[in-house]
């Protein structure tokens, strides 16, 4: 039996065929010897996982018609590529289920999530991205990611600002979602802005900046 790597990579190359020419599931696939060596193996993998599996396709029929069913939904949510399959063996083995998923699940499961990229939560990148879009953190902005910074972007300085909490919520939400799957996929990101050179003192910070501001504006009211 082929490992996670050899199944997600022979995938890799038959599923990107059958979705590269209109980008949505066929309405039939004819399946080449080795896309087929490479379903069976995968559904190999599946019931090796889960011990429950006869719940899932009793038949052998059942299970056919199963395998048919994953390959139109692959290539339907362009799960094509190693990392989304080996993700998704991953998620499987770290389940703790008896059942096989179904298949919307498991193509949940091979869209890696942020924290497993490395990258901010949705929550801190949102909290990220509110602090560093406001004004006052014009040309002192620190950013985590090009990921947040790319939704950010996508998102619009001004709507981060004046949109109300849930609004902004959801619509950075959709955009970094959006950069996660780019990220996955090798598509290029937006690059966060490099960081401006700190004074020597190392003192240089948004609240040295207000503070020395509002010493000035005392200064000028003749407050000192």
């Amino acid at each position: 039996m082929r490992d996670a790597h050899q199944v997600a990579t022979a995938l890799q190359g038959n599923l990107g065929a059958m979705a590269a020419a209109t980008g949505k599931a066929p309405r039939s696939i004819t399946l080449d010897p080795q896309a087929v060596s490479v379903v069976n193996t995968l559904f190999d993998e599946l019931r090796a996982i889960f011990p429950a599996w006869r719940q899932a396709w009793p038949t052998q029929a059942d299970e056919d018609n199963a395998k048919r069913t994953w390959v139109k939904g692959f290539a339907a949510a362009g799960i094509r590529s190693v990392e989304q399959i080996r993700h998704g063996i991953m998620r499987c083995r770290q389940s703790g289920e008896d059942f096989v998923p179904s298949l919307g699940r498991f193509v949940e499961w091979c869209q890696p999530t942020p924290e497993a990229l490395g990258l901010p939560s949705p929550d801190k990148a949102y909290r990220e991205a509110i602090r560093n879009v406001h004004p006052a953190m014009a040309g002192v902005a620190r950013w985590s990611h090009d990921a947040v910074y790319h939704a950010a972007c996508e998102s619009g300085y001004l709507n981060l600002n004046k949109l109300p909490l849930d609004a902004s919520r959801k619509l950075f939400d959709r955009n970094y979602a959006i950069a996660v799957r780019l990220l996955v996929a090798g598509e290029k990101l937006k690059a966060m802005p490099l960081a401006l050179p700190e004074q020597v003192d190392g003192r240089m910070t948004p609240e040295v900046g207000q503070a020395a501001l509002a010493e000035l504006r005392a200064k000028l009211r003749g407050d000192a």
